[in-house]
């Protein structure tokens, strides 16, 4: 299955650690946010990597050039950054059947496997993995609503009063129908063409999409102590596990 990966944002949020480079060469525990994406899309066993780049875009295409750990980087431009919908539009041309969508900004260790699993097994229109978050972050984020079989009946962009706390985390998988609905979508009151936006005109047609619940932890990287808590969760993962302790120090205990 092909990925594509949109990182066309300037990042205006992490600034000052986007004032000389793109968001997705950020570096996030000695690594850019976009080597933990593709290494990510690597181990779902990704066939090719279609990277939409924008703001700064010659930075990324000169930091990794053709490939990445073998797997081929395909790139497509997105000159004006006017929401996700828009930068999906670019890789029309280049996505052959079902694909992987990642926004280039998140850092993961979860169970995006099942997402991937569910889109090939129940032949879907959309699958995505979700999390609850608490009520006063919701507003950050695409929410969603679901029906009793776990499929998504509703998702809005950002919302002031969410509808509720469960929110789409970046991650998703996509049969090609999600295509016709982005060139159908109307700028929004931000004056970008929203993916929400697309998705619902997905579900308004009659196509399943179905919500995977988060198990592990993702952070998306919007503000600069985001790439902080980023960090920390890598180094949990990585810090040596503490020795037992031994009868002698326990007794000196």
């Amino acid at each position: 299955m092909q990925a594509v990966v949109l990182a066309a944002g300037q990042g205006t949020r992490l600034r000052p650690l986007t004032e000389d480079k793109p968001k997705g060469l950020v570096e996030v525990d000695g690594r850019p946010i976009l080597s933990h994406c593709f290494e990510a899309l690597a181990g779902l066993d990704a066939d090719e990597l279609i990277v939409v780049v924008g703001y700064r875009g010659d930075d990324i295409v000169d930091e990794y050039g053709e490939s990445f750990d073998g797997i081929p980087i395909t790139y497509a431009r997105q000159p004006r950054q006017l929401g996700l919908a828009h930068a999906l539009n670019t890789v029309e041309s280049h996505v052959d059947g079902d694909f992987m969508l990642m926004l280039g900004d998140n850092v993961f260790d979860a169970n995006l496997d099942d997402v991937v699993r569910r889109q090939r097994e129940r032949r879907v229109d959309a699958a995505f993995l979700v999390e609850e978050v608490p009520y006063d972050e919701a507003s950050r984020y695409g929410v969603c609503d679901t029906n009793e079989y776990g499929e998504i009946t509703d998702v809005v962009e950002k919302p002031d009063d969410p509808p509720s706390n469960l929110v789409m985390t970046g991650f998703y998988t996509f049969s090609p129908a999600i295509f016709h609905a982005t060139r159908l979508v109307e700028p929004s009151d931000r004056g970008e063409y929203e993916l929400s936006d697309a998705i619902d005109l997905l579900i308004q047609s009659g196509r399943t999409i179905d919500a995977i619940g988060l198990d592990g932890w993702r952070v998306d990287v919007g503000y600069p102590e985001d790439r902080d808590e980023a960090e920390r969760r890598l180094r949990e993962e990585t810090a040596p596990a503490e020795p037992p302790a031994t009868a002698e120090s326990t007794a000196e205990d």
